[in-house]
């Protein structure tokens, strides 16, 4: 489990010596930000997610400034951050957007997209409301479903490595 991770995250020293990261100073050096227990993995997981769904330009950044905070795995948090990218954010916003409208009991705006900052702006004083209250309730949700099936996923391997240890020293 932990080489599936560290084969495809970022490199600990590239977001040490990120530009946009420099701000954390010392809290960057913490090595718990780089290690991959299940604890801090599955809470970078959960972070990550979360983060995703947060409808600010900023979310790596926020992902990376609560890892190196809380101290949890910065590099699977940032990473996770990428689930909205700018292919997947027109339908996971629209559909935070439409269950943001219904948990306010609003009627949700007949509008058109376009794929623009000055589009996205002059929505944003019907668009944000719903968009902030469902893009947050389902980061919470996908959030702590993400904890709670990595930690479970995380537990079976550990059991099952352990199974297949004992079988092992059982019949050898």
């Amino acid at each position: 489990m932990k080489q599936f991770f560290q084969r495809y995250l970022p490199d600990p020293h590239q977001l040490r010596s990120h530009k946009n990261l420099r701000f954390l100073g010392d809290l960057l050096h913490d090595p718990r930000l780089w290690h991959f227990s299940r604890r801090s993995t599955v809470r970078g997981l959960a972070a990550g997610v979360f983060f995703a769904f947060v409808p600010v330009p900023w979310q790596m950044l926020l992902a990376a400034t609560a890892a190196a905070l809380l101290r949890f795995n910065m590099p699977v948090a940032v990473a996770m951050v990428w689930i909205t990218n700018p292919v997947t954010i027109p339908p996971i916003f629209f559909a935070c957007y439409q269950f943001g409208a219904w948990l306010l009991g609003t009627p949700p705006l007949d509008w058109a997209y376009e794929p623009s900052l000055d589009w996205f702006l002059k929505q944003m004083g019907d668009l944000g409301w719903p968009l902030l209250v469902g893009s947050l309730t389902i980061g919470v949700v996908a959030s702590a479903v993400t904890f709670v099936i990595a930690d479970l996923l995380w537990r079976r391997h550990i059991i099952n490595k352990f199974r297949r240890r004992r079988l092992a020293a059982v019949s050898g």
